[in-house]
Parts: structure tokens; C-alpha cells; sequence
């Protein structure tokens, strides 16, 4: 229904963004690795993808056409929603996923939260000779790091939007904290998602 919205960021969370555009703010559900592209904008053009449920209407939103194509490709495998999708893509880049399912690295994608060996199975069996039609641009090197205690609080905050309990999230961030002190919000909520959780 809704190719891109492109408009004001009115609020940027690593979980959702709020943009208006002609007037209407768009609720739009994103993805970690979207988080991190347009954190520091205030104005962004989101791929979207429109999902139509019995209970819910649902936008979800990316900042390129690859990683909304990455979308579409997981939650077109039979038991991989909307909401898995994304934590997918969260935990991973689109360039680091086309990755694990070329190579079939199963027990890799299974640290995904919600996701058990077998769906992980499952999505690298149906996916990988899908995704390697797809073209996914190599990822850019990071910008500055910020300050440590923003960066911590910042994770905490995105951990416990993803559905982590703030304890354990707290727990997490602060030992990776003691490991690599000068590290990004984006690559300490990865580390927590992959090791940690």
C-alpha cells in the first residue's frame, strides 16, 4: 500500500519512529539497524511495509529497499512474523544476514531472540538460494563513538523496548560495558541480543 513515507522525524526509538509527513505522524515499527541510520537526522525517507491483521494494523519501516526485501523474504517462511522479522534484523545487519543463510550458519541465526534451531533451520533452507538474488550494499563504517553514559542508558532503553527485562538488560550492558568501554549504542544492544539474552 505504502511505498516510502518521507517526512520529519518527530521521534526516533531503536524499536519505533515517528514521522510526519503532510500533516500525519506515521507510527512506523523499525529495526535496530534502521535505528542506527537515522538516529541522528530530522528528516528521513523510510521503505515501508504495511501488514493488515485480524487485530492490528502494523507499519513497519527501513532505511533501504534491501532491508525491507530481507523483511519480506523472513516473513514469507512459515512461522517467521512481523515482530521475529525485525528482531532478526536487529541483531543482525542486512549484510551479515545475507551472510549467515549463504553459508547455512544455522546456529549463528538461532541467538536471535524467539528464534529455535529449527525455524532457523528452516529460514536458511527456504531462503538461501532467495537471497542470494539479493543485492545488499556492504555496511558503512560507524560514526564517532558517543559518550559511555548516554551509549549504556540508550542500550538499556532499546533492550527493554525489544522485550528484555531491565535487570537483565542493565546486567548485560554493563559487562560488555567493562569489555569495550568505547562502543555504540547499535553495537552494544548486538552484542546483548547475540551473547547475553
Amino acid at each position: 500500500m505504502y511505498e516510502y513515507i518521507t517526512g520529519r522525524i518527530d521521534e526516533a526509538t531503536p524499536a519505533y519512529a515517528v514521522v510526519e509527513a503532510a500533516g500525519v505522524g506515521y507510527f512506523i515499527n523499525i529495526s535496530l539497524h534502521t535505528y542506527s541510520k537515522i538516529e541522528r537526522q530530522t528528516e528521513a525517507k523510510i521503505y515501508t511495509h504495511y501488514i493488515v491483521r485480524e487485530d492490528a494494523q502494523i507499519l513497519y519501516g527501513f532505511a533501504s529497499r534491501q532491508e525491507r526485501e530481507l523483511f519480506r523474504l523472513l516473513i514469507s517462511v512459515s512461522g517467521v512474523g512481523g515482530n521475529t522479522a525485525r528482531m532478526v534484523l536487529s541483531t543482525y545487519s542486512p549484510s551479515e544476514l545475507v551472510s549467515i543463510i549463504g553459508s547455512g550458519n544455522a546456529a549463528l541465526l538461532k541467538n536471535v531472540k524467539g528464534l529455535g534451531l529449527k525455524t532457523a533451520q528452516k529460514i536458511i533452507v527456504e531462503l538461501k538460494d532467495k537471497i542470494a538474488a539479493t543485492a545488499v550494499a556492504p555496511e558503512l563504517p560507524a560514526q564517532a563513538a558517543e559518550s559511555a553514559d548516554t551509549a549504556s542508558a540508550e542500550a538499556v532503553s532499546a533492550l527493554v523496548m525489544l522485550g528484555f527485562p531491565k535487570a537483565a538488560s542493565e546486567k548485560a550492558v554493563k559487562s560488555i560495558r567493562k569489555q569495550a568501554p568505547s562502543l555504540q549504542v547499535e553495537e552494544i544492544v548486538k552484542l546483548a541480543l547475540k551473547s547475553y539474552m
